[in-house]
Parts: structure tokens; C-alpha cells; sequence
């Protein structure tokens, strides 16, 4: 479901006379379905940079991205944009939602922009509201007002709403309580269950060590790193 072959990313600083910075040479990886893998190496070693890569938020200078079939790093922006409508979900640490829409809104709105009907979606976006302990009250009220824990939990509602064939979380269980961390780790157990291929960014050793299949140290694709 996720297949990634040789692939290499470089910055260039243009601030700083143009340098070009290395960060990612010849990463290749598998991730099938219903199995979760786990990026792990050392901060700075590039987990962040490959995850948003393979969601096409940072161009690729070499290799394939394929989700699905598609490889996004020849696609066109439309096909991009089906994509990540369809098939490719990334809960990320960050809520970035229009501001003033309500919060059953924001959750319900990948369910809805698929064609799933306002009842439904709205039913299914109360069930992890609910579930993520978002009290009622809230949900009428836009999520910027929250805290950060809450909005958390509602990013979370909203990357879970939809049934992602394949999925990117980074750091999906940072900062939560007991409680909520179990949800959200019932949640993935969940999705690999029906079949999604997932790759996450697990600082939590314990929830690593329960939800994932395997680990991939990206450091061996960072060059000056590399074993």
C-alpha cells in the first residue's frame, strides 16, 4: 500500500549562498496493509521530513512514492488532492482548521467531502468525540478555542473519521492522559484491523512496542548518520 523506492531530499538555503543540504539519500521502504511501522532514529535524523514527503508536502529530487499505485512524486496536484481525500490520512501534532467552524464540522468533514451524507458523518464524529472525552458542550464551539489537548484529541477525531486505507500519525499519543491514550491506540489497532497501512512517529516506547509491527531507523538514510 506504501512503497517508497530510493527516494532523496535536499534543501537548498538560499539565505545562506545557496547551499544545498542533504537530509534524505536513497530511502526505501514497504508498508502493507494492516501493518504498522514505526520511523525511529535519533532528532534531526529526518522522521518528520520523510513523513511529510511521502503525504507531498515537500517535493522529492529522486526515487518513487507510490500509494496505492500512485506515485506522488509524478502526480499531478489534482491526484495529490484525490488522494489525500481518498486514501492517504495524516493526523499530524498541529490542528489547522478554518477558524469559526464547529467543531462536529471539522470532524465530520473528510466523511463528507467523500460523499458520506450530513447524518452519517456527523453520527460518526460524535461516536469519537465522545469516545476522545470532548465533552458536548464543546462541539458546537470552533476548536481554536480550545487547549492544546483538546484540539489534539480533535485532530485525532478527524484523521480517524475517515477509513483511510493507508495512514501517517506523528506522535499521535504526545501529551495525552492515560485515558485518551488508550483510545487513540485502540483506534490504530482498529484501522490495522480493517486493513490500513500505517507509519508513525512513536516517541512513546510503550505504545510503539504495542501497535507496530516493525521499526525502519531513518537514520541509515540520512547521510553523516548512516550506519
Amino acid at each position: 500500500m506504501i512503497d517508497l523506492r530510493n527516494v532523496s531530499k535536499t534543501f537548498t538555503l538560499h539565505n545562506q549562498g545557496s547551499a544545498v543540504i542533504e537530509v534524505i539519500r536513497n530511502a526505501s521502504l514497504h508498508v502493507a496493509a494492516g501493518e504498522c511501522v514505526a520511523l525511529t532514529g535519533a532528532s534531526g535524523a529526518g522522521k518528520s521530513t520523510l513523513m511529510r514527503m511521502i503525504y507531498g508536502n515537500y517535493l522529492t529530487q529522486a526515487g518513487e512514492i507510490r500509494i496505492g499505485g500512485v506515485d506522488l512524486v509524478q502526480a499531478e496536484p489534482r491526484d495529490v488532492i484525490r488522494l489525500r481525500r481518498e486514501v492517504l490520512g495524516y493526523v499530524s501534532q498541529f490542528l489547522r482548521v478554518v477558524p469559526r467552524v464547529p467543531t462536529l464540522d471539522v470532524v465530520a468533514e473528510p466523511l463528507r467531502a467523500v460523499g458520506v451524507s450530513a447524518d452519517a458523518a456527523q453520527a460518526r464524529a460524535k461516536t469519537l468525540l465522545t469516545q476522545l472525552n470532548i465533552p458536548e458542550r464543546l462541539w458546537s464551539l470552533s476548536p481554536t478555542t480550545f487547549s492544546g489537548g483538546e484540539q489534539q484529541r480533535v485532530n485525532i477525531a478527524r484523521g480517524f473519521a475517515h477509513s483511510y486505507p493507508a495512514m501517517l500519525l506523528d506522535e499521535p499519543t504526545a501529551s495525552l492522559d492515560a485515558a485518551n491514550r488508550e483510545v487513540v491506540l485502540s483506534l490504530i489497532e482498529e484501522a490495522k484491523a480493517r486493513g490500513a497501512a500505517i507509519i508513525g512517529i512513536f516517541h512513546d516506547e510503550a505504545a510503539r512496542a504495542r501497535v507496530c509491527d516493525r521499526e525502519i531507523n531513518v537514520s541509515r538514510f540520512t547521510p553523516g548518520l548512516a550506519a
